[in-house]
């Protein structure tokens, strides 16, 4: 991204800053950051559906649009705080704020009503200990997040990362009411999962947040340090990873598929690692960015078919109890 390209795209958000646009409804669309959206979805809906409580079809998907627009508010709050970032970096200069399509305060109105609504709508509709848990995430990821650790430490996606790590028991708790030890094993792999993930990603951007002024890990302490951290939450979060086997929250796919696909997560860790420099560490990071995203994905899904067709109970659990 050319100094030239980010002085006009900052230029579009004088513009907006002064002027009231409105925009179209793809452009609402994005401030909901679809993509997180869909992680937050699936991986609540995996609480849901691995809960020993079953719900009623109706409520499960309103509890989990509910969650849906509770993420999208997350996401609209977030993009009209850090809108100035935004217009820095190639990666979110396209974003509507800072293209100038939509003004900071109509998406922080927007973000406001849905972060409220779904939370009302998910106390009223369902319980108020996942609503609970819902304005928590909201609150977390808006005002610890993105309005302090952001700026402020190269932890704030350690730290901040526990706004991800939610939805499932938030799912878990629409469910049962309650939060159990297994949503909490859910939430804890989630966690354990964000700085890997991201961290690889920041090595690839860092020089859009160096230019942003966020102090990401790599901006701060250097990609080595970055490269070494990531191996070193890898390896703890391989073996979390089998955790739900143990408790009897994974069966016998679910402990076959995380131990094969930990170990892959391991190796492209180890890659990241190793290679430091040039092409080759640059490809070493995509790989592992990649490859963390396919890495959730399959234990949540392999989870959601082994409790939604009921092949939940695993191995391990039964060795366990002996």
């Amino acid at each position: 991204m050319t100094d030239t390209t980010v002085e006009t795209t900052q230029g579009r958000l004088d513009v907006a800053l002064g002027n009231n646009l409105g925009g179209d409804i793809s452009d609402y669309a994005e401030l909901l950051k679809p993509r997180v959206m869909f992680l937050v979805v699936f991986t609540a809906l995996v609480g849901l559906v691995a809960a020993p409580v079953h719900m009623h079809p109706v409520l499960a998907i309103a509890a989990l649009l509910c969650i849906a627009v509770g993420a999208g508010a997350s996401g609209a709050l977030n993009m009209w705080y850090d809108a100035d970032i935004d217009a820095r970096m190639a990666r979110t200069a396209s974003r509507p704020l800072p293209q100038g399509a939509l003004t900071p305060n109509e998406a922080l109105a927007f973000g406001s009503v849905l972060a409220i609504g779904s939370v009302l709508c998910l106390g009223l509709m369902v319980n108020w200990v996942a609503a609970g848990l819902l304005a928590f995430t909201i609150g977390f990821y808006v005002f610890v997040y993105t309005m302090w650790l952001k700026r402020l430490t190269p932890q704030n996606i350690v730290i901040g990362g526990a706004a991800g790590a939610l939805p499932p028991m938030i799912g878990w708790a629409a469910a049962t009411g309650s939060v159990g030890l297994e949503s909490f094993v859910m939430f804890l792999i989630i966690f354990m999962w964000t700085p890997p993930h991201f961290w690889a990603l920041a090595l690839i951007r860092s020089s859009d947040y160096r230019r942003a002024g966020v102090p990401m890990l790599p901006v701060t302490h250097g990609a080595d340090e970055t490269r070494r951290q990531i191996l070193i939450y890898s390896i703890i979060l391989v073996p979390l990873g089998m955790v739900p086997s143990v408790i009897g929250l994974g069966g016998s796919l679910y402990t076959l598929v995380a131990a094969v696909f930990g170990a892959f997560f391991l190796v492209f860790a180890f890659d990241c690692y190793r290679e430091r420099e040039g092409a080759a560490g640059e490809r070493a990071a995509k790989n592992l960015f990649a490859y963390s995203i396919l890495y959730l994905f399959v234990l949540f899904a392999v989870l959601l078919v082994e409790h939604g067709f009921g092949l939940d109970g695993g191995v391990l659990s039964r060795i366990w109890t002996l």
